[in-house]
């Protein structure tokens, strides 16, 4: 028998208003957290399924607190989509919220004085926005001095064994170690093992101001999601997953969310259902912000069938009645699948959610689960120039430094900024002199369990147990039962069924062929320390036009060709007659203002003989002159795959030279074989407009990316 005391009482009254329901009580376990946090000023951490109402603990909470004349509450929150829903939902329970974030610059003034005149309950922030030099400093100290309660949501991202770690997660453990004694801490996830429970609680636990230590408490619940109603449905490739989409997704109940793994795959896919009348759309990390904000809006008044999406879309977004999550290709673990499925069924009966796996997915899982991993002579380079200047270095500048792309050297300082052995300061980064020493037993473990999750991954697709249950005991909930729902409980509840034109409209889309490639405009800030003299904008006499690829390596049709014959370790060899015969069909469709006067080459030093054949064959069909190869200077370029733009320039300057060629004044086909960076078609069409083409068009049988 529940027992009512004056604080459940008033809970459940701000509950209620919160849900707008006379009648709504409290699910097990979340008034104890709420009193936890209200009466007893604990730390908890709440580790229920998602539509569980973590989001209700913290926004009641908040309020009572509020009442007994608490600060604001700070809610540290990962995603721009993940705030928003929440603002709009602390709306509903008049609770008053404001976000400070990379979108509302506009908005922190007005903010900040509202927050001098105690007129908001709820500033939900960014972990990257706790180490923003000016709000670190400036506002961040008034900040936690007043702080009535500190909220981290989507806790799983502060353990480096979690599915979706962000290195300034980590720093949360400083924020709190900051924190007057005695304010309570609420962390929340929905996606959590024993081991990435260990690891929040852990960081939870750190010291107070007063000293103390305080004993974390755990509210864990079953994860069972009864409302899904899961499959897993195997098909050849590429070709049939998208047949099958294009057969069924009007089957699908109410709207929902296609996953992929690329942004390429996300292009791509929504471009096909498109194609045939189905009103989708893409939703990736490159999607303007405008343009994702619009898509949500659209998804949730069901106005589109469905959102075409990577992982962008995943934590936080709150739409209830999402009636279906499909994945073409598979997440890489069983915890990130049951994140991304979250989504579906939070206030339905039913919602259906099937995966078709694909072959390429153990590449694609390499991949990512590689990215992340700091890399011990990576960092000691970083840590070098940093303890070498005299001034802080901004990122740009460090690039021009460490031979490390912008986004893992970001990613990197990150990582040694919660080491402790960098700091970002105003002006950029900069050493803090502290030791630091490369955890590679650390890191060994972790990339040790990623290869296990990925495992996991496969065993859940093949199994032909319950896989709701198998879903529980990788999260290791042991609660887990039979489901009585799934293809393997309940039998198989998808159609597997194809239709011939699907068939036939899938092949011609992964047939397509052709892909711009960007020129360069731009040369990248801090070339002139490397030695090449040149900054600013590339003038336009030396630029070459917009190119042509035949696919990028990533593509779902012609991608999956080009990755193997570019493969570690593939053999060099002749073009094969129907790729170059697909290459043709890219040329005949481009649609270039004046027809090329010639091809010219540039060497290939991993596959010449690829190159070369490629060269000579669109010159024998387009009846164009071979003019022939550039030469190769000092031996050629002196950099590999990789790098950032700096090191790419310089390592393709003045490695090419056009002197011995007889170069015609019209347009020049300069032909490669695998385009990455851009730097060395942009070197090798400067030589070609030097020595006297009249523009250059580069082609390239693959784009990386």
């Amino acid at each position: 028998m529940t027992t009512t005391t004056p604080t459940r009482s008033e809970a459940l009254d701000v509950l209620r208003t919160l849900v707008g329901r006379d009648d709504a009580d409290f699910h097990d376990g979340q008034f104890e957290a709420i009193e936890a946090l209200v009466d007893g000023h604990r730390r908890a951490l709440v580790v229920q399924r998602t539509g569980w109402g973590k989001s209700a603990v913290y926004f009641v909470a908040t309020l009572l607190l509020r009442r007994r004349g608490t600060g604001p509450t700070i809610l540290v929150s990962p995603l721009l989509a993940l705030m928003r829903d929440q603002i709009a939902a602390a709306q509903r329970a008049g609770v008053r919220a404001v976000a400070i974030n990379s979108t509302n610059a506009h908005e922190w003034t007005d903010v900040l004085a509202a927050l001098d005149r105690d007129e908001v309950d709820v500033l939900l922030v960014s972990p990257e926005r706790l180490n923003n030099p000016s709000f670190r400093d400036e506002q961040l100290p008034q900040l936690v001095a007043r702080v009535g309660l500190l909220v981290v949501d989507e806790a799983h991202c502060i353990s480096d064994w979690g599915h979706d770690f962000r290195p300034d997660y980590r720093r949360l453990r400083d924020l709190i170690a900051r924190i007057p004694g005695g304010v309570p801490v609420l962390a929340t996830t929905a996606t959590a093992n024993s081991r990435v429970v260990a690891d929040v609680a852990e960081q939870l636990g750190a010291l107070d101001q007063s000293g103390a230590a305080p004993e974390v408490l755990v509210i864990r619940g079953p994860l069972a999601r009864t409302s899904l109603r899961l499959g897993v449905l195997r098909l050849p490739n590429a070709q049939s997953r998208l047949a099958w989409l294009l057969s069924h997704l009007g089957d699908l109940p109410g709207s929902g969310i296609i996953y992929t793994l690329t942004v390429a795959a996300a292009n791509d896919t929504a471009r096909l259902l498109r194609e045939r009348g189905y009103d989708v759309r893409a939703y990736t990390g490159q999607t303007d912000t405008d343009e994702r904000e619009e898509s949500e809006s659209l998804l949730k008044a069901n106005r589109v069938k469905a959102l075409v999406a990577t992982s962008a879309l995943g934590m936080g977004f709150d739409k209830p009645d999402l009636g279906f999550v499909v994945h073409l290709g598979a997440p890489s673990s069983p915890v990130s699948y049951y994140q991304q499925v979250g989504r579906a069924g939070r206030a339905t009966a039913s919602a259906d959610v099937l995966l078709l796996p694909g072959v390429e997915d153990r590449d694609i899982w390499h991949y990512f689960a590689t990215a992340s991993m700091p890399d011990q002579g990576r960092a000691e380079r970083v840590l070098t120039a940093l303890g070498a200047s005299p001034k802080p270095l901004s990122t740009a500048a460090l690039e021009a430094v460490v031979d490390i792309r912008r986004t893992p050297l970001e990613l990197l300082l990150k990582v040694l900024d919660v080491d402790g052995a960098a700091g970002r300061v105003q002006g950029g980064w900069s050493a803090t002199g502290q030791p630091w020493a490369y955890d590679a037993e650390r890191y060994a473990r972790i990339a040790a369990e990623r290869v296990a999750e990925q495992q996991h991954m496969l065993e859940y697709e093949r199994t032909d147990a319950c896989r709701m249950a198998f879903l529980q005991r990788a999260l290791e909930d042991d609660t887990a039962a039979p489901c009585g729902r799934c293809d393997n409980c309940a039998g198989t509840w998808y159609p597997t069924g194809i239709g011939a034109d699907a068939t036939t409209a899938a092949a011609s889309s992964l047939d397509r062929v052709g892909v711009p490639i960007e020129p360069r405009r731009q040369w990248p800030t801090g070339a002139d320390r490397l030695g090449v003299p040149v900054r600013g904008r590339i003038p336009a006499e030396e630029q070459h036009d917009e190119g042509r690829a035949l696919a990028r390596l990533t593509d779902l049709g012609w991608g999956g060709a080009l990755r193997e014959m570019f493969a570690a370790g593939a053999s060099d060899g002749p073009v094969p007659p129907n790729v170059l015969a697909a290459c043709v069909r890219v040329l005949a469709d481009w649609g270039w203002a004046d027809r090329p006067v010639g091809v010219v080459a540039i060497p290939s030093r991993s596959k010449p003989q690829l190159g070369g054949s490629l060269a000579r064959g669109l010159a024998d069909i387009g009846r164009l002159p071979l003019i022939g190869t550039l030469d190769l200077v000092d031996g050629g370029p002196t950099n590999g795959p990789g790098g950032n733009s700096v090191f790419r320039l310089a390592g393709v300057w003045q490695r090419f030279s056009a002197e011995a060629l007889d170069v015609p004044a019209g347009p020049i086909l300069l032909v490669d074989d695998l385009v990455d960076s851009r730097w060395t078609i942009t070197v090798a069409a400067r030589e070609l407009r030097r020595a006297g083409a009249t523009a250059v068009l580069p082609f390239a049988l693959a784009l990386r990316g």
